[in-house]
């Protein structure tokens, strides 16, 4: 039986830990974007469950994204 060769590189800590820090300092900039919005839209962003759409949205794109993504050429 012979094994596939692997396509890509595995990212690394080093990686991960880029992606977990953006990750974070985006989170922690729409809370403070949020917290500048007027009362009205605050309200519209803090009661609703915009951000679970927002989420579920992004998520959707990205799994999109990887599914549609095509292997690189040998």
């Amino acid at each position: 039986m012979v094994e596939p060769e692997p396509v890509g590189r595995q990212p690394g800590l080093r990686e991960v830990l880029l992606v977990a820090t953006a990750v974070v300092a985006v989170v922690l900039a729409l809370d403070l974007a949020t917290g500048l919005l007027p009362a009205g839209l605050e309200e519209i962003v803090v009661r609703t469950p915009l951000a679970i759409g927002v989420l579920i949205v992004g998520t959707g794109w990205l799994l999109w994204r990887i599914a549609r993504r095509h292997p690189p050429a040998t």
